[in-house]
């Protein structure tokens, strides 16, 4: 059966999945970069963003399992952009350009309705108002047998974490302290429970974990 799956969600050593004070100029927050250096040093990353180059050991081939079998993605607003409350005039379409790496459908939760946005390359942007059951719902649909991937943010995540829909997570441990921002396993109320390591290795940047949910 398809599955709901995280990856590639970086995680700072106390904890932190994003640093404090988010902006347009901070979109991971104050030091929140940091978490991800190890993913932009990767060919992945290289052949995303149309460059050559890039690593291609192991912390490239965790880069690349991210992608595959996806069919849709599931994301928080606050990872679609900065904009809080009612959209407004604002014409924003994602921090990714005209053209985002994702090339399937994606859901993003709001309290606010959206049209949809088509851009370049297959990515449409869907917004869900009616919570992330009803998100999962249309993503599993839309991903035709494939696999949904959930994307940030933190909120996002644990939402889907209390009530037991994720089947499996990659974590990548990232030697750095942020000391403030946002914690992913804060405010569970046991949403972790009923996961089993599956992988523990780690490169000379990166720590990665893979969690799957027990049968």
């Amino acid at each position: 059966m398809p599955e709901l799956r995280v990856h590639n969600f970086a995680l700072s050593l106390d904890g932190y999945a994003a640093g404090a004070n988010q902006s347009l100029e901070n979109p991971l927050g104050v030091g929140g970069l940091g978490l991800h250096e190890w993913a932009f040093a990767t060919r992945t990353f290289h052949k995303m963003e149309g460059a050559p180059g890039g690593d291609e050991s192991l912390d490239d081939r965790f880069a690349a399992q991210g992608d595959a079998g996806i069919g849709a993605t599931i994301m928080g607003r606050n990872m679609f952009g900065p904009i809080r409350g009612p959209w407004g005039e604002e014409n924003w379409t994602g921090w990714w350009g005209d053209d985002p790496p994702f090339h399937h459908p994606v859901f993003v939760l709001t309290h606010h309705l959206h049209e949809p946005i088509i851009m370049q390359g297959g990515t449409t942007f869907y917004f869900v108002k009616d919570g992330i059951n009803a998100a999962l719902e249309r993503a599993f649909d839309a991903a035709d047998g494939k696999d949904v991937r959930l994307g940030g943010g933190v909120a996002t995540i644990q939402q889907y974490l209390r009530t037991g829909l994720i089947d499996e997570m990659h974590l990548a441990l990232v030697p750095i302290l942020l000391g403030t921002g946002e914690r992913l396993f804060d405010h569970l109320d046991g949403g972790p429970a009923g996961y089993t390591c599956v992988e523990f290795v780690s490169s000379p940047s990166v720590a990665h974990v893979r969690l799957a949910r027990d049968a």
